[in-house]
């Protein structure tokens, strides 16, 4: 009897294999049969996973940074385990059932090529279920740098990130933060400026002895409002472009001049003063000139906060003069303000981006409440006394806290992404971190 290749003729009289460490009897035949086709079919490991990742053709820098921020989100994405290695669409043809084995959704493929000088990288977002490629081919064109090149993963990131979602991205935001060395008269701050990663960190103003308070991004991404008091002066108010030069002044009344906030289009600043005696609201033109006082009230009126629409701000009071100050919220069409916050102790306020939740400080910890004044998530103490600020989707959180003698900056998820800390370097206290909007 001839054997075909593949075959089984199964006139076995016997059969036996191990299973769990015993022998075990397997059923017997005890005559010949006809020819049973044998068929190896790849079977994909079921992942969790809500997106499949295969690296860029052609790439080694873009591709990690992409894979990165997407595993950080909710989406959980993976490159391990795949069936196969595609890079376009066309390579699915005729596997995509292998696909729909491993139960992961999407699968994200794409390469990268030269063009002048530049890389232009072509990706596809892929509906597993279906096969349709969402939202069509999509090329992003970057400069060839190692810096440009892990901008380009961010940006390509955000968009995968909206396509699965139908919600922008947050990772090719920057985050300014304070960063302390020293301690009293010694004292010496900057900020420093970093991607949404925790990579690429740099200053952006030079170290200066005293405090830096307050920092806020303008609309556009490209310049920070910050307070600087240094040693026997008074709180000034300035403006920086972080890609350079000089600050400049914008408040540097003979008073304690803080807590800038910008309004949606840029073109003015909400602050603090006490220089015509208690603290108001004042609100000056970017270009600087004569402010406009908005409250002022007998009590200690502070911390004002733009709303995403620019027609009211949120802002902090204490008009029973009882040290328990709370959050407030004014109208500019009515002129009158109306109680936000319930808890016993709140300060701080920050409107998430669409305006339905605001982080604050409660007492000494970190909370987000919603816009009817209930908590909704509880961070806890930070150990600084300090709210958090949004991502630019309000899908994450950054706050600052301190352990040991290392500051540390924690980025979490409210949503069922990863929660990752950032440390800085020993002796220092990091501070008031703020998540800018994305570059456009």
């Amino acid at each position: 009897m001839t054997q075909t290749p593949n075959k089984l003729l199964p006139s076995i009289t016997a059969l036996s294999m191990l299973v769990g460490g015993s022998l075990v009897a397997l059923p017997v035949l005890t005559q010949a049969a006809e020819p049973l086709e044998l068929e190896f079919t790849y079977v994909a490991p079921r992942q969790q996973s809500q997106v499949a990742f295969v690296p860029f053709a052609g790439d080694s820098t873009i591709s990690p940074v992409v894979l990165s921020d997407l595993s950080k989100s909710e989406l959980k994405a993976t490159s391990q385990n795949l069936p196969q290695q595609p890079h376009s669409s066309g390579e699915l043809a005729g596997t995509l059932p292998i696909w729909q084995q491993t139960a992961i959704p999407y699968l994200v493929v794409g390469g990268t090529r030269s063009n002048k000088g530049s890389v232009v990288t072509d990706y596809e977002v892929i509906d597993l279920k279906t096969g349709r490629i969402i939202g069509g081919k999509q090329t992003l064109t970057s400069k060839s740098d190692a810096s440009s090149l892990r901008y380009a993963g961010h940006v390509i990131a955000d968009k995968v990130y909206e396509l699965i979602t139908g919600i922008p991205g947050d990772f090719s935001g920057k985050i300014a933060y304070v960063e302390e060395t020293g301690s009293a008269k010694d004292k010496t701050s900057q900020i420093k400026v970093m991607d949404a990663d925790g990579q690429n960190s740099r200053a952006v103003t030079p170290p200066i002895k005293g405090s830096i308070f307050s920092p806020t991004w303008s609309p556009d991404a490209r310049k920070l409002a910050f307070t600087v008091q240094t040693p026997k002066a008074y709180p000034i108010l300035f403006i920086q472009d972080i890609d350079g030069g000089a600050p400049r002044a914008i408040a540097k009344f003979a008073g304690s001049n803080i807590s800038p906030s910008f309004s949606p289009d840029g073109s003015s600043i909400l602050f603090s003063s006490s220089f015509e005696g208690s603290p108001d609201i004042y609100r000056v033109s970017t270009a600087g000139g004569t402010p406009q006082k908005i409250i002022g009230t007998p009590y200690r009126d502070i911390q004002p906060s733009y709303a995403p629409d620019g027609n009211s701000f949120l802002y902090v009071s204490d008009p029973k003069g009882e040290n328990h100050p709370q959050i407030f919220s004014y109208n500019f069409a009515t002129g009158t303000s109306t109680p936000v916050s319930r808890t016993g102790y709140a300060t701080s306020p920050q409107y998430n981006k669409d305006g339905t939740q605001i982080a604050f400080l409660n007492g000494r910890s970190a909370a987000i409440m919603n816009t009817a004044g209930a908590i909704v998530t509880s961070i806890g103490n930070t150990g600084i006394d300090e709210s958090a600020s949004f991502s630019p989707n309000g899908k994450r959180i950054i706050y600052a806290s301190k352990q040991g003698n290392r500051g540390v900056l924690t980025i979490k998820s409210l949503n069922g992404g990863e929660t990752f800390s950032l440390g800085g370097a020993p002796n220092t206290t990091l501070r008031a971190p703020v998540w800018s909007s994305n570059p456009k």
